[in-house]
């Protein structure tokens, strides 16, 4: 199974950016979609934000205008870059693997913090 290693998470001040970069530890060929859950206390994983291996981004509503997903398909990365953070953002979040935007994903990362105090 692909391993999906997580950084950047963290603390930041409302209005603030952060950015969270996932690699996975080997080729990502044959996903199709690589990109960003998170998850609040209670609450099942939510799609934040995710692209296709052919470049095509999907956002949540509520982070629509303000975070961004990049990915590298040659470095099998995803990036996102989170602006105009808010409160409700804080969370836990999840770099994602999956075959396609119609099945859930098949690897996940351990997960890193993202706080953003009100």
């Amino acid at each position: 199974q692909v391993q999906l290693l997580e950084s950047g998470g963290g603390l930041a001040q409302p209005g603030g950016s952060l950015t969270l970069s996932c690699a996975a530890s080997e080729s990502v060929y044959g996903f199709n979609v690589m990109g960003w859950y998170r998850q609040g206390p209670g609450i099942e994983r939510e799609l934040v934000a995710a692209i296709s291996s052919g470049g095509k981004p999907k956002y949540a509503d509520s982070v629509k205008g303000r975070f961004i997903v990049t990915g590298d398909n040659f470095k099998n990365t995803v990036t996102l870059r989170m602006n105009s953070l808010k409160p409700e953002d804080t969370d836990i979040y999840y770099c994602a693997l999956a075959t396609s935007w119609d099945t859930p994903p098949e690897s996940w990362g351990q997960g890193t913090q993202v706080t953003v105090p009100s």
